[in-house]
């Protein structure tokens, strides 16, 4: 397991920088183990939202490693003189089940619709040879029964996709009884992974333009993405 590097602070979060995709998955995943804790994707919008409200802020500095998954993360990070690249969520998802697969990490998937869900673990064990794992769907009433499997199990990594803010405070209550695994709020990536949500198109993902696409896509995104905005302000006034 790669050493994790040290934080870069970008507006009030620490951010763990990383030159590739390799080394964030061999910091979280190896031979010897897994990081115990908890992974957060960190965007322009999570940047100004915890500036902006003091109890999202405690939530996120909760995790263990919190990573640019926007490219104006990774700019910025860059503009105080460290090299970084951009790890998409949904992409270091995908390289850690690799990951586990080929380490035989035990993994519990949580959440999205039971055939999402289904599909997942499927295409994860065709895909990637991923056997040791368990299921649920998002759709469970009592958070109880989610507490009891990750008890009884004791798995390595579990990744949960909820939605925020939903998966990150299951999340929180997870560690609590299984300190000892890895977390990942996943959000949609199972749905992705499965073909039923569109990615954006390769062109919008090489040039780091695929929150411009989901704007075109959904124009009633525009008041979210001022906050993209205010980012880039701070940004330039070297404010972050």
């Amino acid at each position: 397991m790669i050493q994790q590097r040290q934080a870069v602070e970008v507006g009030t979060l620490p951010i763990t920088p990383f030159k590739s995709m390799r080394e964030a998955v061999e910091t979280v995943c190896s031979e010897s183990g897994v990081l115990p804790g908890f992974a957060v994707a960190v965007n322009a919008e999570k940047v100004i939202s915890a500036r902006d409200d003091v109890a999202i802020r405690e939530n996120l500095l909760l995790g263990t490693i919190l990573y640019a998954d926007g490219i104006s993360v990774v700019k910025t990070i860059k503009k105080k003189g460290v090299d970084n690249v951009r790890i998409p969520g949904c992409e270091l998802w995908l390289e850690l089940m690799k990951k586990a697969a080929q380490t035989g990490k035990q993994v519990y998937l949580l959440g999205a619709s039971e055939e999402t869900n289904k599909l997942t673990a499927s295409k994860l064990s065709d895909s990637f040879g991923l056997n040791n794992l368990t299921r649920r769907n998002g759709y469970f009433d009592d958070e109880q029964d989610v507490i009891a499997d990750i008890l009884r199990l004791k798995p390595d990594i579990v990744t949960v996709a909820l939605g925020s803010p939903k998966q990150e405070l299951l999340i929180t209550k997870l560690r609590e009884v299984h300190p000892d695994a890895f977390y990942m709020g996943v959000g949609g990536s199972y749905d992705v992974f499965v073909g039923k949500v569109k990615r954006a198109p390769k062109l919008f993902c090489d040039l780091h333009l695929e929150w411009f696409y989901r704007l075109i896509s959904q124009p009633k995104r525009i008041f979210r993405q001022m906050n993209l905005f205010r980012y880039f302000y701070l940004h330039f006034a070297g404010k972050l």
